[in-house]
């Protein structure tokens, strides 16, 4: 038996034993994601995507033990947010939005490059607003929306 083979019949026994979990996991994941994001989406402030770089949100400051804690759990369920989702690419389950979700939460150099690029695509930035219409709030600024001479 080649490595190939063994290595698809082990993956077939992880989803014999598993395949329910996963399958279960996977909507668990989707229902939560469908529900948060309208409420995260309406938590971003106004001005948050037209700096260069990223600003600090104001408001009260934690102890350095308890923020160091929030960023390595952070990390952690990121990290398994991103390999669940590269799992669920192969098995059934929201795994592109799974991974995203997972990209958002990890802190990595770049980011907030990234996140600027996504949310001045006009689908999604059309698709953002509407969420933040519907919770009463102010559509995100854009630095065209800031530049527009109308």
């Amino acid at each position: 038996m080649s490595v190939m083979q063994a290595a698809w019949t082990d993956l077939i026994a992880l989803m014999h034993a598993w395949g329910l979990w996963l399958a279960i996991g996977s909507v668990a994941i989707f229902i939560i994601g469908l529900i948060s994001m309208p409420f995260i989406v309406a938590r971003i402030p106004v001005d948050y995507f037209i700096h260069d770089r990223r600003q600090h949100i104001k408001g009260d400051r934690r102890h350095p033990v308890i923020e160091m804690a929030i960023v390595v759990l952070k990390n952690i369920l990121g990290s398994i947010l991103l390999l669940t989702g590269f799992i669920m690419l192969f098995t059934p389950g929201p795994g592109l939005i799974c991974m995203l979700v997972g990209l958002m939460i990890i802190n990595y150099p770049g980011k907030y490059r990234l996140e600027r690029w996504l949310i001045h695509r006009p689908l999604i930035l059309q698709a953002v607003n509407a969420m933040r219409k519907k919770r009463s709030q102010p559509p995100l600024l854009s630095p065209e929306t800031l530049h527009d001479p109308r």
